[in-house]
């Protein structure tokens, strides 16, 4: 009768869009890597063939399982990303993934399910209000709980994905400005690489200054903006020693190049280079499937994982690309209208981080391909090559599609 349930109300548009996104991600996983001799695109229909079963025993399982076992899967997931500083396989410099003969896995794609769910359940508490300080921290603290863990493998790509949950939070009540924080000091770090310090300096006393004098809803108490303009001050100075002895010299690379202080085509900033030769040439219509001549050429690297919009931009051109962008857009918006209908809370605060986080790969990941964010290997989901990532995105889809089919019950 469950499952009678499910196949009647299950989310058929989302589906439909997430089947689109695979085929067209496997298709261009095929193009980008036809003349490889690793079998790159068998593997991938191999990974989709896994999904129907691991989509059914999603399915299959009851709804309230998610909740009722949300802090036990966040657990078993946590311990999971710990233990790669054991056990894990270090590919590329970086250590996430377990290897199990010749095929490996990586926890970070999972520990995204596991954490919204973890989330979900902590604010699905009625007597949770983020009004309360000590509410806030505790939030806070199963986002950056995973966060802890996968940045020091080195993995800031998987680690920036969790900075979406902030936006969750607000949505649930979390003060503005913490959301207004993490934007200056983005601004601020920004700024201080391109400016001169004191310049960075005097533009936050002037903002300060207009907040005080003319400000109407923001507090107009002195202390307050001296103190402010304090704190603005040590962080500013502070960027230049983070950015020189914190970052990777690849990372310091990246940086330079995207805020024009370094030009380096044939180094560091070869990949983005070619990935928007590889998209400009694609013009309205494209090239045609297969006749890319920058993929043919192999001439994009990581084409069939990181940068495989280069080659929907070449071979489909504007309008393919259009096209996936809109089946995207379609489906983030199709999470987000079926999480405001939900009946609980557990299932409306899951459906938001479903939303953002799909949000945010797709976001970063096309950024990057165009060359206006640093290439700090984002996957686009659905498309990238690759089994965790492709059952990752899966498994935090079809949980969601399994609450929202058995909202009827809920009652």
């Amino acid at each position: 009768m469950k499952n009678q349930s499910v196949k009647n109300n299950i989310d058929w548009i989302s589906v439909f869009i997430y089947i689109s996104l695979v085929i067209l991600g496997w298709l261009n996983i095929y193009s980008s890597s036809l003349l490889s001799t690793e079998g790159t695109y068998q593997k991938q229909l191999i990974f989709i063939g896994c999904t129907i079963p691991l989509i059914f025993v999603v399915l299959f399982v009851d709804g309230k399982f998610y909740e009722k076992y949300a802090s036990i899967i966040f657990g078993v997931s946590l311990l999971s990303l710990a233990g790669l500083f054991l056990f894990g396989k270090t590919i590329a410099g970086q250590r996430c993934w377990y290897a199990i003969g010749s095929f490996t896995l990586q926890p970070s794609e999972f520990a995204k399910a596991a954490t919204s769910l973890a989330l979900a359940k902590y604010l699905s508490d009625s007597q949770i209000n983020l009004k309360d300080v000590n509410r806030q921290i505790q939030a806070l603290a199963i986002v950056f709980l995973p966060v802890i863990l996968i940045l020091p493998q080195p993995d800031p790509g998987s680690a920036l994905i969790y900075s979406i949950f902030i936006i969750v939070l607000y949505r649930e009540g979390l003060p503005s400005w913490y959301v207004l924080t993490g934007f200056i000091t983005i601004l601020l770090f920004v700024l201080t690489l391109v400016l001169e310090p004191w310049v960075v300096i005097l533009l936050a006393a002037l903002v300060l200054a207009v907040i005080h004098f003319k400000g109407r809803v923001v507090d107009r108490n002195l202390l307050m903006s001296g103190i402010l303009l304090v704190i603005a001050s040590a962080f500013v100075f502070s960027v230049d020693y983070v950015f020189d002895h914190v970052f990777k010299q690849h990372h310091r690379d990246r940086f330079n190049i995207l805020l024009g202080k370094t030009v380096d085509m044939k180094g560091i900033g070869y990949n983005t280079n070619q990935s928007e030769i590889a998209i400009g040439s694609g013009g309205w219509i494209g090239k045609g499937f297969l006749q890319g001549t920058q993929t043919k050429g192999g001439f994009v690297p990581e084409q069939h994982t990181d940068y495989i919009f280069t080659t929907v931009g070449e071979e489909w051109g504007f309008v393919g690309s259009f096209v996936v962008i809109a089946l995207f857009v379609g489906l983030f918006l199709r999470v987000i209208y079926l999480a405001e209908r939900q009946k609980t809370k557990f299932s409306r605060v899951y459906g938001y981080c479903v939303a953002g986080i799909l949000f945010i790969h797709f976001f970063v990941n096309i950024a990057m391909v165009i060359g206006i964010f640093p290439t700090i290997g984002v996957p686009l989901p659905f498309f990238s090559y690759g089994g965790s990532g492709l059952w990752g995105f899966t498994i935090l889809l079809f949980i969601f599609l399994k609450m929202d089919a058995n909202k009827v019950n809920e009652w």
